[in-house]
């Protein structure tokens, strides 16, 4: 469709069924529709009027499997009502022309897909990469025009960059493999850019989720061929909001507390002479558990304990959400907060116990939540973020409370989207 009859159909209310549909609340259409017209116009200000279509990739968040994937264990992710669009035009020349967010334009030459160590870490690096992935693996890649923006907040455990891999594979699907190419590969794709081109190693439940949508239940025992199921819940009519808070907390400094975590798992996976603790059962462990606590310490043990529990808790929340049993889903979600608190131990960093936004969090949480709700750590913890399903009626009073103390739109409320990387028009 020509961009200003676009343009027109969406402020006429033509696309306002496809958008609630899309993004699971109908008070949250009338603000899509603006955001949509706004995007098209910006598309139009860089490259003119032109012949568009519309594509999407949600962020993500993590509901179960707090620090599991790495020693390939289990994990549970959903797909989220906040999202990257791009207008796009497409065009026979084969450059890729990009404009994301008010950012300068990119260029990539679709026939030149070889790696530019120069671009490690610049979205040019992404998109090459995607492009590479797909040409690897048998698909045709081509150019096109593309205005990008994005509500998937960056930092905040959301994946904006999974989402944004995500928005080009399903791009590149569309415009010239008639969408032939399936979600779990667009994900692979992703994952493979961002290690690759991107340069920073990552795990495949991020780019699962936002590519798969809906709820994803992942098990990593086969770290190069993970076993991914989808989960169906109407999650829209469940009563609850998700809200995601971001605590403002600084990550500087941190990335000893994230690596300690996995190290310290594969300590003790090291002891019975293993890579990971995929590989040792939890009887194993608690039968040498004396023995551990002296050669690993404590700590070690510990998190062992916990992604064996974890593990089991995945499989819980996925079977109680098959069953449409929501209370037993909040259930083993509680259950996970408190082995991440006390086993797992991250939700706050031993070398600076005076700043604990996340214990914080959680204690005004408990406060206000009471049998109404309930939160948890979310990610990788120490610092960032804290998840919580709240019942709708206690919403508006839950992120007023959680603004109060973390600043204005520190709490998004959320919502499972069952879409994952798409085309909208």
């Amino acid at each position: 469709m020509n961009s200003s009859d676009l343009k027109k159909y969406i402020e006429e209310g033509k696309l306002d069924e496809r958008l609630t549909d899309i993004y699971c609340d109908a008070a949250l259409t009338a603000y899509q529709r603006e955001r949509y017209v706004k995007t098209i116009t910006l598309f139009e200000n860089a490259y003119g009027e032109a012949e568009v279509s519309i594509y999407s990739a949600p962020g993500r968040t993590e509901v179960g499997g707090n620090h599991t994937d790495h020693q390939h264990g289990e994990v549970l992710a959903g797909a989220i009502n906040k999202d990257a669009i791009a207008i796009v035009e497409k065009t026979d020349d084969g450059i890729v022309r990009l404009i994301s967010d008010g950012s300068g334009e990119i260029c990539i030459n679709s026939a030149e897909l070889d790696k530019v160590d120069s671009e490690e870490s610049t979205t040019e690096a992404l998109v090459r990469g995607v492009l590479a992935g797909l040409n690897e693996r048998g698909f045709k890649v081509g150019g096109f025009k593309a205005y990008v923006t994005s509500d998937v907040l960056i930092g905040a455990g959301l994946s904006s960059s999974a989402a944004f891999e995500t928005l080009i594979g399903s791009i590149e699907s569309g415009l010239y493999n008639e969408g032939s190419v399936d979600a779990v590969t667009i994900a692979m794709i992703g994952q493979f850019a961002e290690n690759v081109y991107f340069g920073k190693p990552c795990g495949l439940m991020d780019q699962t989720a936002c590519s798969v949508g809906s709820l994803v239940h992942i098990d990593f025992a086969d770290p190069k061929a993970p076993v991914i199921e989808k989960v169906e819940y109407d999650f829209a009519n469940s009563g609850y909001k998700l809200c995601i808070t971001d605590t403002k907390g600084s990550h500087a400094d941190l990335t000893p507390d994230y690596a300690a975590v996995p190290a310290e798992m594969k300590a003790v996976a090291a002891f019975f002479g293993k890579k990971v603790l995929h590989e040792v059962s939890r009887e194993e462990v608690l039968k040498n558990s004396a023995a551990i606590r002296e050669k690993c310490g404590d700590r070690a043990l510990l998190r062992a304990l916990h992604f064996y529990a974890e593990n089991i808790r995945v499989k819980k929340q996925t079977e109680a959400l098959k069953a449409g049993n929501m209370a037993a889903f909040l259930s083993e979600v509680k259950a996970s907060g408190d082995s991440s608190f006390k086993y797992l131990q991250n939700v706050y960093t031993n070398s600076d116990v005076q700043h604990q936004n996340i214990s914080v969090a959680l204690q005004l949480a408990e406060e206000i939540l009471k049998t109404d709700g309930v939160a948890r750590v979310h990610g990788g913890g120490f610092a960032g973020t804290m998840q919580a399903w709240v019942k709708n009626e206690k919403a508006a009073e839950y992120k007023a409370a959680m603004d109060g103390l973390f600043g204005e739109d520190a709490c998004s409320l959320l919502q499972i989207r069952k879409y994952g990387g798409m085309k909208v028009l």
